[in-house]
């Protein structure tokens, strides 16, 4: 008798035990296909001539901790958005919302920075509103990218009035900065290598925009990801955090307390 019940109990933890497996895999990334991500060469967060990067970085920490297979390539920003609407793209990252992106994209946060305006010393600009002011100077920025909310106010206006050059690479906005093709550039903490440049260094100075630091994250397909899987991969995000993998990826490339400040928000 004793035996009959010990021999059920043990069936019935056995069951418990591939229910419980069962569950934890329908709550976790869908692995029965591979995904496809795509990163954008842009400073620290990734460089295609050394192929390092944090935002490689995160892509390698996806792929071991889902066990799915992630393809990754490399393409312009704003190819990555058109993919990512049309649902060709499965993922990419360090991107941020706005209302235009979240018909047709969702987010799972991983770190937070704040902008800054990089301007030529010789464009007798002190403030934001200078340069804003002077109808002279010339604005560059990535094409397709979107900043925080005074920035993106800025570049709109001066859009509009003929004032903003577009680029592909950090690269391109740097040199025609040097050439006074252009007088200013938007950066974020990832472009802060390139200050280190003498002739950047000498010829720049450095102007904060007052908004709050601006989330960004895995960027997810909403044609791609069903709504119970974009979920699952923001919890895996989540856990990233919450366990300190994205900060450690962080100080790889920062010091310290800038890396905990970017990524524990």
């Amino acid at each position: 008798m004793l035996k009959r019940l010990s021999r059920g109990l043990g069936v019935v933890l056995s069951l418990l035990g591939l229910l419980a497996t069962a569950a934890q895999a329908a709550d976790g990334p869908d692995c029965s296909r591979p995904y496809t991500l795509a990163l954008h060469d842009h400073g620290l967060l990734y460089d295609s001539q050394t192929g390092e990067g944090i935002d490689r970085d995160m892509a390698e920490a996806l792929t071991r901790r889902s066990g799915c297979k992630i393809n990754v390539t490399l393409m312009p920003r704003a190819r990555i958005w058109q993919l990512i609407e049309s649902g060709v793209l499965d993922f990419s990252l360090s991107g941020i919302r706005n209302d235009a992106r979240d018909n047709f994209a969702s987010f799972a946060w991983y770190f937070s920075n704040k902008y800054y305006l990089l301007v030529r010393k010789d464009a007798g600009v002190q403030t934001l509103a200078d340069f804003d002011r002077n109808p002279a100077l010339k604005l560059g920025v990535i094409r397709s990218f979107r900043y925080n909310p005074t920035a993106n106010r800025l570049v709109d206006r001066l859009d509009s009035q003929g004032r903003v050059s577009h680029a592909t690479t950090l690269a391109a906005l740097y040199q025609v900065l040097l050439e006074n093709r252009l007088q200013a550039m938007i950066i974020e903490p990832f472009d802060y290598p390139a200050l280190e440049n003498a002739r950047i260094r000498e010829q720049t100075m450095v102007l904060e925009f007052d908004d709050p630091p601006v989330p960004h994250g895995l960027i997810m397909s909403r044609k791609a990801l069903p709504p119970a899987q974009q979920q699952a991969w923001r919890a895996l995000v989540d856990a990233m955090r919450a366990d300190g993998t994205v900060t450690r990826i962080f100080e790889k490339y920062f010091k310290p307390e800038l890396a905990r400040q970017l990524t524990q928000f």
